[in-house]
Order: structure tokens, then sequence, then C-alpha cells
């Protein structure tokens, strides 16, 4: 096909109707890329000979190496159907599951997605994932069942088998759609009901419930693929073919006489053609007789197949002639049948037909976008849509209509900024030459020729011997000033040559954006609002029809730039554009100082920032990062800056102890962000720490049996060969701890004692609170609101009912008489006042309540209420660093049973006595109290000083003299509280039996029979554990699926692959964190385990390894002998 003009791809952009945006996903290698190459090639933009082995939108030089594809890029395409002229913006996504999050920067700007799925493999973990995402934004998903060539080359199925195949692979995808969709009948139809419920109180009445009735009503049938709705294509991308079923419906309707309609119903399915009475007979399978897909399509192509694959020659001609097909010498004689099969295919059943005229029938054009994404893309968060401003609701018409008229507000989306060369933009690129320009050319070639010579005759006169002549020095003189201004004319020329190659070397940030609606201009001025922006603050401000071009008050998380440069984009290519309608996807350059990674632009301030895009994976590989030399530290900084503009899941943080740290989706993406840093972004020679593998520090329940399985309590205890557990944990006087692990302690003025006990929460409480991370730290907010007695967003009640369903959840998982009262008690969560930890009161003369939010506040006034922020941070920072190796705490909960505040009056005469003895007796802190948390990015000396500023401020204007009273040669009262909570949770936790928790992967692994052995050798020697094998049906490919802990992850592909010769490759996903039951602190002290495991317990303890390697990476005290047996060695002669 021939090469469409930049001029015909503007003209049909303003055609809105014709215009499709879809993105490509599929699992990793099920033949996304070579899909597109085989739609791109049917423009013209790349040969069809090589579509399939150029692979044109893997751009990256490491993408060709790998065979893979790491970021989303996007083409547009000209597809001609009948009279209909249409514009698709094809965008291509990645499948491996390290950059899911590109997924999500694609789906967000489509209308509608092809979904590809391997033949072979069928659905598989990435599939389900990406057809989740789609479901998530709501877009219109189409199928391509893909290398069905394999079918019959590699698996050598007959026809029969393969349809069977194929309809189980549509049962399952229909499967996944089906769980999705069940789910959101099921959501709405329960708000429904709590609606209602909350009218018809009154009306009471015995109710059956019944889960399934919503179902019934719901009309899901466009959902499901099927290839009688046109939703389904079958292919080959490799071989160049594909199809769907109109496409044999109307073949055989003019041979066999039925009518189109009829076959396309029966073509697929339970159905078979009696031919003697040329009618289609329901039933195949009971009567024996070949389904109509097997006998009309199947059939034929698998004897092309075999025709070509044993170079039948007759065959082949006959069926070229039967077809009516036209095919060259070269591919008929060459020597790889593959080639001739694909000319064959490729002409009969071209695939970017089938597939483009399926994204032309069933996926929506901009117009048709529908009231729910819309209402979904503008509501942030827990914000309902009525909520919104009125102006803000009126852009939802802007955003239905798509319209491109001049009055229509511009909104356009920002889903990812990506980085070009900057050689590579189009005003950049060396234009061709007119003949004008090359004729003046040569004149000036030949004229630097003509002087050339004749500087060489001039030297060869001023050979001559000089005479003694004045004039001559003087003329000497001159030539050597003449010299000398050359010189610097020269620098000049160097010195701009180098700013030159600085601006080729430097990256050009384009955003990838899709306009909504309006249109984007070249040269507008416009709002780029953040993610925090609210319409409903900023309207007081601005009136709703100011324009970005006049003087505006500053507004939060909005700022104003102009929109330089407009692009087209063409895969490896960028166009240069005037203007854009709506509807469209484009790059926009010059906004790389305005975007970080997503944004909303808008002409009006009445927009809503988008919702943030949801990402699948979660960052958890962190590395730290240095330069070799550290002089190019500031390289390496802006570099990194760069990298966290250009990748929409890394995360760039500076933590406290100065380290530069990467943080990484999994191994793949690390490599290729620090390959991108050496050579793209900070151009200097790096080096990377070992992986930081983050872990979690909890408690659990003492154990009932000891290693060697004997009771405790019954064995003979020997004489104590180790220090026991109580020595290493040595407890500083001052400080008492009862046989059940309550700890009581004293700030060091004596003014506070404080009671703490710490216990296990259980597994489903943690995770509940985990899950809920968000909601709690809305709550939060409302909280500081109320107590601030501020007003100013009425709480919504959706979020006021998903609190009070999350207070039921908890009262329903905390029951039992130690947890008693325990959900009316909770004073904080932490650490960051939102994690998987408990603070809870159990003391007389104090109220005080996370659930303010809802309804419940009591105000009092009590001795505790001035101080009781104090408890709370110390809390924060106790859960923030636990005591075996400095990592956040996980599932503990703490109970302050005792707080005695002495009265005011004693404190100054005591203080006055006591203050010479207390220099002495301050207790030592630990050697781990150490405030830093390495693995978080914001340090808890600033989380401390935040707290404190914050709680003292109240404290002064309430209690001034009192805090004067208090405050002594320790600091500040408040202060002292904080370090002694932080202390007394710490021996609380110290306490019980402490345990490490590792982060886990799921593990997915494909692997054929032969090799199972050597998959299980790998995941045992790296501590995974095999949670369920099964076969698919109808292949001998096992899936196998595993946990797997983070820290021994490092590798495990490569190492699956070579030592399964590459026939196993697994897919790892962050999923959990679970408790390593072995004890770090545990030494043997009976006698069974003393035989057992030897006085030094050889068999190292994983717990206790993991601890000791945070410990030394944070530059900790760890407990080793670092020589054990010193003597000489004297086995070697002496030397002479």
């Amino acid at each position: 096909m021939v090469l469409t003009s930049v001029e015909k791809m503007v003209g049909l952009q303003k055609k809105t109707s014709g215009i499709r945006n879809i993105c490509i996903l599929a699992h990793v290698d099920h033949g996304k890329t070579t899909l597109a190459d085989c739609l791109i090639s049917s423009n013209g933009i790349i040969s069809s000979r090589l579509a399939g082995k150029l692979r044109y939108l893997d751009s990256r030089e490491d993408e060709q190496i790998r065979g893979i594809t790491m970021k989303s890029s996007a083409i547009s395409l000209h597809f001609v159907k009948g009279d209909q002229e249409y514009l698709i913006n094809l965008i291509d996504s990645p499948g491996h599951v390290d950059f899911s999050s590109e997924v999500s920067t694609a789906v967000r700007l489509c209308d509608g997605c092809i979904i590809v799925v391997d033949a072979v493999e069928g659905v598989c973990p990435q599939t389900q994932a990406v057809l989740r995402q789609a479901w998530l934004e709501n877009i219109r998903p189409v199928l391509v069942i893909n290398k069905i060539d394999r079918l019959i080359v590699e698996l050598k199925l007959t026809p029969q088998e393969a349809y069977l195949h194929l309809k189980n692979i549509l049962e399952q995808i229909n499967a996944v759609t089906g769980t999705l969709f069940t789910s959101k009948v099921l959501e709405e139809r329960a708000e429904k009901e709590t609606e209602s419920e909350s009218v018809s109180d009154a009306a009471s009445g015995d109710q059956i419930y019944d889960w399934s009735t919503g179902l019934e009503d719901t009309d899901d049938s466009h959902l499901y693929f099927s290839p009688e709705h046109g939703n389904v294509v079958f292919a080959s991308a490799i071989d160049g073919w594909g199809f769907g079923i109109e496409h044999f419906a109307k073949l055989y309707s003019q041979k066999i006489g039925i009518k189109p309609a009829v076959l396309l119903k029966t073509l697929w399915g339970d159905y078979y053609l009696n031919t003697k009475a040329k009618k289609i007979m329901k039933g195949d399978q009971s009567k024996g007789k070949k389904p109509l897909f097997v006998q009309l399509v199947l059939d034929n192509i698998w004897s092309l197949y075999e025709a070509v694959m044993k170079r039948d020659k007759e065959k082949i001609e006959k069926i070229v002639t039967s077809l009516g097909l036209k095919i060259g010498p070269r591919e008929s004689r060459h020597a790889d049948p593959k080639v001739h099969l694909n000319a064959i295919c490729s002409q009969w059943l071209p695939i970017s037909d089938a597939v483009l005229s399926m994204v032309c029938n069933k996926v929506p054009s901009p117009l048709d976008i529908t009231a729910e994404r819309v209402e979904k893309l503008m509501c942030v968060g827990a914000r309902t849509f009525d909520s919104l401003p009125p102006e803000t609701q009126e852009l939802k018409s802007a955003f239905m209509k798509c319209s491109s008229e001049g009055t229509a507000p511009v909104i356009v989306f920002v889903s990812k900024m990506f980085p070009v060369d900057s050689k590579a933009l189009p005003q950049n690129k060396p234009r061709p030459l007119t003949q004008e320009e090359i004729a003046h050319r040569r004149e000036l070639a030949k004229r630097r020729h003509a002087e050339k010579l004749a500087a060489s005759q001039g030297k060869e006169l001023s050979e001559e011997p000089p005479g003694e002549n004045s004039s001559e020095v003087t003329g000497n003189t001159g030539d050597t000033k003449g010299e000398e201004q050359q010189l610097t004319g020269q620098g000049d020329s160097m010195t701009s040559k180098a700013v030159k190659q600085e601006t080729e070397n430097k990256e050009s940030f384009i955003a990838f954006a899709r306009v909504f609606s309006g249109v984007a201009k070249r040269g507008q001025k416009i709002f780029v609002l953040g993610p925090k922006y609210d319409p409903a603050e900023s309207l007081h401000k601005l009136s709703a029809q100011c324009s970005a071009t006049s003087d505006l008050p500053a507004v939060p998380h909005m700022t104003c730039c102009t929109l330089e440069n407009l692009y087209l984009l063409m895969g490896r290519e960028l166009e240069d554009l005037e203007e854009v309608p709506a509807g469209n996807v484009l790059g926009i350059g010059g906004l790389q100082d305005f975007v970080l990674k997503s944004a909303t632009l808008s002409t009006s301030p009445a927009c809503p920032p988008f919702t943030p895009l949801n990402f699948e994976a979660t960052p958890i590989v962190r590395v730290a990062v240095e330069p070799k030399h550290p002089s190019e530290m500031p390289q390496l900084v802006r570099g990194m800056k760069l990298l966290n503009q250009a990748d929409p899941c890394v995360q760039v943080l500076i933590q406290e102890t100065g380290e530069h740290v990467l943080v990484t989706a999994g191994e793949v993406h690390l490599q290729r962000c620090l390959d991108d840093l050496k050579e793209r972004f900070a151009k200097v020679q790096i080096s990377v720490s070992a992986p930081i593998i983050p872990f979690r520090e909890t408690i659990t329940r003492p154990p009932k049996v000891d290693m060697v399985n004997e009771e405790i309590g019954k064995q003979q205890k020997v004489a104590v060969i180790h220090q026991t557990k109580e020595d290493q944990n040595k407890i500083p006087e001052g400080v008492q701890v009862d046989s059940d692990g309550l700890v009581t302690i004293s700030t060091p003025n004596k003014q506070a004692t404080l009671s703490v006990r710490a216990m296990p929460l259980p597994e489903e409480v943690t995770r509940l609170l985990e899950e809920n991370s968000d909601l709690i730290r809305t709550m939060e907010q409302l909280n500081t609101s109320l107590n601030e007695d501020k007003k100013t967003h009425e709480i919504n009640q959706k979020t006021l009912d998903r609190i009070k369903e999350f207070k039921q959840k908890l009262e329903k998982n905390l029951q039992g008489r130690k947890w008693r009262n325990a959900v009316d008690q909770i004073w904080s969560f932490g650490p960051r006042k939102c994690g998987p930890n408990i603070l809870l009161y159990n003391f007389e003369g104090y109220k005080r309540s996370v659930w303010q939010c809802l309804g419940n506040t009591v105000k009092e006034v009590s001795k505790y209420r001035d101080f009781d922020n104090s408890i709370v941070s110390g809390f924060q920072l106790a859960t923030l660093s636990g005591p075996m190796c400095e990592e956040p705490l996980m599932g503990v909960c703490f109970i302050v049973e005792k707080w005695e505040i002495n009265k005011v009056g004693d404190t100054l005469s005591t203080s006055r006595q006591d203050s010479g003895e207390h220099d002495a007796t301050e207790h030592p802190q630990s050697e781990d109290n150490t405030l830093g948390s390495t693995d978080e990015g914001q340090s808890a000396n600033e989380h401390q000083d935040r707290n404190q500023s914050g709680t003292e401020s109240p404290e002064k204007i309430s209690k001034p003299k009192a805090e004067l009273l208090l405050a002594d040669c320790y600091g500040p009262f408040s202060g002292q509280l904080i370090a002694t909570m932080k202390e007394a949770c710490r021996y609380a936790l110290q306490a019980k039996p402490q345990r490490l928790m590792a982060a886990m992967y799921t593990c997915e692994i494909m692997a054929t029979a032969e090799v199972l052995g050597r998959v299980y050798a790998v995941l045992s020697k790296r501590e995974g554990r095999v949670l369920q094998e099964e076969m698919k049906e109808g292949t001998d490919v096992f899936i196998i699926k595993a946990v797997l802990p983070v820290a021994e992850s490092f590798g495990f592909a490569d190492e699956i692959r070579k030592r399964t010769s590459g026939l196993a490759s697994p897919q790892l996903v962050f999923s959990h964190w679970e408790i390593i039951s072995s004890d770090p602190f545990w030494v043997p002290t009976t006698e069974e385990e003393y035989l057992h495991f030897g006085e030094k317990a050889d068999s190292e303890n994983q717990a206790r390894k993991y601890m000791n390697a945070v410990r030394k990476r944070k530059g900790l005290y760890v407990e080793e002998k670092i020589v054990e047996h010193a003597e000489k060695q004297r086995t070697l002669s002496r030397n002479k």
C-alpha cells in the first residue's frame, strides 16, 4: 500500500467519527509487536516481507536484543473500508510484568484494546492482568487468537482437536471477563441496597437475600468474546494471515447458496452441514459429524500448510489458481517453505484487513465515550461526581460531545513523559537540499579549492630570503596579528561547536497525551493541573471564565505553560503538527519543566485532575547508586531526575543516610533503568549496590514446641552453654518487665510513668489494615480537620460508609476476651499514622478515638490531653524502626495499660532535689536505637520534629506555666515522653518472641514435563514453596504456582532458564509479607537441642542470616566472631 502523507493524516484527524484509539495488550511473547508490524506494513511504512522480523515499534536497542517490548509506543495508520476512511491510532504495549505500568499509561489514552492470546499457551497470568486493567478503564476489548500455526506445525493437532482447543481458550477468556462483570454488578447492587435500606427502614418485613438477582436482569452479552459477534479474529501474525468468520460467511454464501446472516450464526458452534439437503443442522457431536468451522475453515488452512510444508507443487498450484492469487517466483522457489506460505496466506487472508475492520466495527470512536467512564475519570479519590462543583459538572457535556469547536474547553491528559534524542525531533532533522542549494555549495567548494592553490603558490614565493627593509618587518607584525585573529576565530567556532554538540546530546521529553475535548494548538497557553489540584478551592479565587493568558493569583497545584510543539507519533518518527482536534493521540513538546510523570492540561480552571493511573506492579527492588568518580555526582543527580520523569513506575529517593536509591518493579526493569542512567541520562560510570531487600519486624505467640519438637518445659535443662536470650537483650535498670511482658518505664525526670504491653495482631487484621491504608489516611485527615474545627469540606457519605464498614470488619476479626472493646480504644495506627500496627489505650480517665469522624466526638479536658500527642509520636517512631534491624514493624498491637503524670506542684520540689541524681541515672540508650530507618524515604527525625511541633503548639496555648515547670535539664517534657514511649515499645517488643517478615513474590512458571525436576530443584534451593501444579489441557505444559522470598529472587529467572535450557520462564509479582518461622536469636538450651544441633548450632538460621545482613548494611552492631580457630597451618614447607 502507498505511504500516507502527513497532510492526509491531518485531514483524517478532523473527522472524529472515523478515529479509533486502540492499544495491543497481552502476556509476554504472545505476539503483540509482530501483530503491530503486520498492521504497519499495510500502510507501506515497512515492507510486508519484513513484518514480524523487524519489530518496528521496538525502537530501543535492548528491546531488540532481549526480544521483549519495554515501553508503549504509538503510531497512526490509515485504513480504508468500503467508502469510509479511518484513522487508527495504535499503541503497542509491553507484556512483561515488570513493565505493566506502561500498559496503564497506554490504556488510559484508548477507547478500545486488542487482547492477543497465544493459541498454545492460552490465558496466562498477565493476560488476566491486562483484561483487568482494560476493565477498570472501561474500554472495549476485542480478541485476536494468535499463533494458530503452532497448533499445526508444533502440536500437530487435527482440525477437530484444534477446534476444541480454540473453544476451550475462548471459554477461559470469557470466564475472566465474567468474574470481573459479576463482581461489578454485585458491588453496584450492594450500593443500591444500602441506599434503599436507608429509605425503607420504616417498612419492615422478612427479606430473603438472593445473591444472583442482580445478575439475571443485567445484559452482559456484549461483553463476551464470540466469533459470531465479530469481536474475535483467528490469526498467525508471523505468517501474515488472519480472519474473522464473516470473511468465510461471505465466501461460502455464494458457493453453497445459504444466506450470509445464517452462516455467521452457525459457522462457530455445534452445527454441521447436511450436504444432501443443503441444510445446516444442529448437534454435530452426537452424530459424529464435523462442525462447520472445521469443515469449511480449518480443513482448508490445514491442507494448505500440509501442501507447502511437504513441497507438493501440484497441490500448491491448484490452491493458488483456485484462490486467484499471484505468487512471484522468488517466494515459490525459496528454500524456507515459511516464506512461500507467508506469500500465499498474506494475499488470501490478509491479517491487517481482518484486524483493522474488526477494530473499526467494534471499537467505539471518541464520540461514543460512555458517561460512566467520564465520571470515573473526573472523580479523584473517594469523591462522587455529584459532590464536584457545578462548573466542573458542566464539563461532562464537553467530554461527551468531544467537539473540536473553538468555544469548547481544551482538555488534554498526559499519561507519561518519554525521552527522545534531540536529533530525532523534526525541527533538528537534516532536510534534503534543493537544486539551488546544491549549485551554491558547488560554487563554494570550487572557490575554496582555488584559494588553497593560490595560498600554496604564495608560500613558494615567500620562501625567498627577505631583505633588511623595515617595511617588511612591519608587514610581518601585521601578519602575526592576522594569525592571532584567525586563532581566536577558530576558538569561537570550537565553542559554538561544543554548544551545538551539547544541544544535540540533550534529551528532550515529549508528553504522550490525548485530547479529550477542544483543539490543542501550537503556542497555546494552558493550565497544568497537578494530581492534588482541587477545582472547588480554586474557583473561589478565580472566575470560571479566566484563561491561562491573564495574570492570576497563585493557586496550589496549578501552573501555566505553553504548548510549544505538537507532534504526530509515528513509531520511531515524529511529524510536526499545527493543531490537534479532540479524540486524537499526540506528542507535546516543551512540558518537561511542568509535568513530572502524568498531568491534566486544560484551558478551564474548573477541570478536575483525572483519576491517577492504577498500576498493577508495586516497585519493590531497591538499589543504591553512586558514581565511580565522586566528582560526577551532579551529573548522576541530574540523570536520576530525568530517569524519574521518563519512567512511570520507577521511584527515586535520597535516604537520610545520603544514599541515592532507585526503586524498581523487578530485575529486568532495574537493568533497563541502570542502562538508561549510564548511557542516556547521566552518561557517567556508576557503581550499584547489592539490592536492598525490605523486611518487616513482628512478634508471635510463644511456641508450644522447641526446635526438636519436644514440648517446652518438659525437658531437662542442660548446664547453660550459651548466654540465654535474656542476657542478649540486657534490659537497663529503671525498666521493669513482668513475666507476661508488661514493661513499666519512667521519664528521665520521673514525672510520668508508662506501662506498655505488645501483642501480635491476628493475620486477618494486619491484612485489613494494609488494604485500607488509604482509608485510614483519609480518617486521619478528617480527624485533624475536626480537631482544628475546620468545616471546609463536608464529609462524603460514601467515605463514611466505607469507614463504618472497616470498623465492623475490625470488630469481627478482633474478638475474644483479650480484645474486648479494643476497636473503640484504638488511639492511633502506625507507622506514618496509616500503617499495619495499632496503639490502644487501656487506662482510666482518658477518652480519644480514631473514629471521631463517625460523629462520636468527645471534647474533654484532662491531665493527659496536653501530652497525648507525644505518646502517639513515640509510638510512630517505635513502629518505624524495630529493635532487630531498624525495619518497620508490622502486625503488632501496643497497649498502654498505665500512664501516670505527677502533680505539677510536686514537680517543682522534686525536680530541684533530684536534678543532681538524674544525670547519673539517665538510662543508656541501646545501640540499636538510631532514629533513621534506612529503608524508608522519609526520615524518622523529620517525622519526630514534625510531630513535636504539631504537639507543642496546643500545649503552649493551654498550659504555658505547666510546660515551663516541666522543662528541666532533660529538655521539654513532651520530648521526654516521646523518647520514653519509644523505649517502652521497644522493650515490650523484646519481651515477646520476635520474628522477621520477608517480602514474598508469587511465581508462575510454565514448563514442560521433562524439566519439572530442575524447576523444583531451583525453587527449593532458593527457599521457594510450591503451592500447586496443574497440567494445561491439550498440551504437555505444566503450570507451577509457587511463592519465593524477594531476598532469594535475584538471578532466579536466569538460573531457571539456564537449568531448563530456556524451556521454562517464570513471572514474578510481589504478593504479600510472610513471617519467617525461625527465631533469629535462637540458641540450643536443652539437652536434645544441644545433641541435635551441636554447641554452635551450625545450621545457620535463615532469619539470623537476613537480620545480620541488614544490620551490616545499616552499620549497626553485629554479634559474630570474626576468627574462630586461629591455629597456624604447619603443613607448608619452610621458606628456605
